[in-house]
């Protein structure tokens, strides 16, 4: 269509590109593999932009070409005619300006707004290489670097009143350089994310943001001064996740102390089975596969002595035709005989009418036994003489294997309730061999029902009852909650927990993964904060 659209065309048009009823549509048409929409502003006037004087005094007029969405998969070209006007403020620093059109056109722009809206939500989604191919499979043109520049040039959103914030840290090279991100809670939405973890610069923001009323965190040290600098007005909250998690590493470290106490004592031991007695040696040549192959032969070279050929041969015995092949050409059964079903001479054979006879009277050390045979005139292995003697021996009683550390440990933090039956009976033995497990049980329940019940006025009780009882890894325990005593009495009472933050701190490694870890720490946080 190369005509101004009319009637039904036009409703058509305005269907298809409702971004463009402020304008006048010329023509419509095909253009180097696109579609070429050429329009002109349909207004007498416009509006300065800087002082707002509405202005009716054209100075020149020229063409602008925007690209827009693709329409059917066809890249979509605007050749936009727009004026420029004089502004007749004498007050006003601009003494021309030009038009723009509400939702199509921007100041030294190059593409409409929906199609910049698009390839910035496909730059936050997959960042620069990523991101241009998905835009090229879409119809759009655009490198990694003119992604990551729309990205750069987003606005950091509003961080607004902010009165619960949840902290924590992320590697941006792990082991080496760390941030940290900061969360609304009521919102679980980044607002934030600082450099490093020091208590300074987590201070210096909370001193810009005197609203906050609640920080929850983990229990580093820096951000615990870093809050008591920057919001000593807020209270701290310690995460329940990582006080379970650091109770847990301290029963781990007290079950490895009693490892001893995980295997099952055999106090009644079964008796032993009786020996095997040795069987006499069979005479030489004579193996089952030997048989077999001796019986195999004779009947095949039967059949073709009687004129059969190999094929059928093959049939009457269901034997492959080659296997059948194999053993006509043989012309004894010795030469299809190989390795272990020769039943060749052992250097053992001559010595094992002894060998038995020594064995029926007790004597079963087979270092013993080659030591007697070798003053007899052996002269074979001791490897041998073992493979020799291992079918006499009778099976040793096999013990089941004690369960693991990090098992029992697992056992002890299971609700009793969701405990299988197996592994409670495992529990309810090892806890009978050992008083000191049983203690650590009591303790970590109580500390279980403390914090899943929110009961922080009890820890002040749990802490004297665990430094009353000989348990060195839930005293190491014990002693950094009294360190930490204010933020963990909040954290097991009160409902927020830095669960949201790990859940962010998450997606934040999954942003450096489709970056490589080679995008700088600006684009990082630009990411983070505006990727929903």
């Amino acid at each position: 269509m190369q005509h101004a659209p009319t009637g039904k065309e036009a409703c058509c048009v305005n269907l298809l590109f409702p971004h463009l009823h402020q304008v006048h549509i010329q023509a419509i048409e095909r253009d180097r593999g696109g579609v070429l929409i050429t329009a002109r502003t349909r207004i007498d006037d416009a509006t300065c932009r800087r002082c707002a004087t509405p202005s009716g005094r054209r100075h020149s007029r020229y063409r602008r070409r925007l690209h827009d969405l693709t329409t059917a998969g066809q890249p979509v070209l605007i050749d936009l005619e727009v004026r420029r006007f004089f502004c007749d403020n004498p007050s006003c620093d601009v003494r021309t300006f030009v038009e723009q059109v509400p939702a199509l056109t921007q100041r030294h722009a190059r593409r409409t707004p929906l199609l910049r809206a698009m390839l910035e939500a496909v730059a936050l989604a997959l960042a620069g290489r990523a991101g241009a191919r998905l835009a090229s499979m879409l119809g759009v043109a655009a490198s990694r670097s003119t992604l990551i520049r729309l990205i750069h040039a987003l606005p950091d959103p509003e961080i607004g009143q902010v009165t619960v914030l949840g902290v924590d840290d992320f590697a941006t090279r792990r082991g080496n350089n760390y941030g940290t991100v900061l969360i609304d809670m009521a919102t679980h939405r980044p607002i934030d994310v600082l450099l490093d973890r020091q208590a300074n610069t987590l201070a210096n923001w909370l001193r810009q943001h005197p609203e906050v009323e609640v920080i929850c965190r983990d229990r580093a040290s820096a951000y615990a001064e870093g809050a008591l600098k920057g919001a000593p007005q807020a209270t701290q909250c310690a995460d329940r996740w990582h006080l379970w998690h650091n109770l847990i590493q301290a029963v781990e470290r007290s079950v490895a102390r009693h490892r001893s106490c995980l295997r099952e004592h055999q106090t009644d031991a079964p008796e032993p089975e009786p020996a095997a007695q040795p069987q006499p040696p069979r005479p030489k040549g004579s193996t089952r596969f030997a048989d077999r192959t001796r019986a195999k032969h004779a009947r095949i070279h039967e059949l073709k002595a009687a004129g059969h050929s190999l094929r059928s041969i093959a049939r009457q015995l269901g034997m492959g035709h080659h296997t059948v092949i194999r053993y006509a050409h043989a012309a004894t059964p010795e030469e299809l005989l190989w390795d272990q079903w020769t039943n060749k001479p052992s250097a053992v054979d001559d010595f094992k009418p002894y060998l038995h006879q020594r064995w029926q009277e007790g004597e079963h050390n087979a270092t013993h036994l080659l030591k007697e045979i070798t003053e007899l005139g052996y002269r074979g292995s001791y490897g041998a003489l073992s493979n020799y003697l291992r079918p006499m021996r009778a099976p040793r009683p096999v013990s089941p294997p004690a369960p693991s550390v990090r098992k029992v440990t697992g056992w002890i933090a299971t609700h009793p309730e969701q405990l299988e039956e197996t592994h409670h009976l495992q529990l309810k033995a090892i806890l009978a061999r050992c008083p000191e497990l049983t203690t650590l049980l009591k303790h970590g329940r109580s500390f279980a029902i403390m914090l899943t019940q929110r009961q922080g006025q009890d820890l002040p009780g749990w802490l004297a009852a665990v430094k009353a009882d000989e348990l060195p890894s839930l005293h190491a325990f014990a002693s950094g909650l009294e360190k930490d005593l204010d933020a963990v009495t909040t954290g097991l009472t009160l409902p927020w927990s830095s669960g949201p933050v790990e859940g962010h701190v998450n997606r934040i490694k999954m942003i450096k993964r489709q970056m490589f870890g080679r995008a700088s720490f600006a684009l990082l946080r630009k990411r983070v904060l505006l990727t929903s």
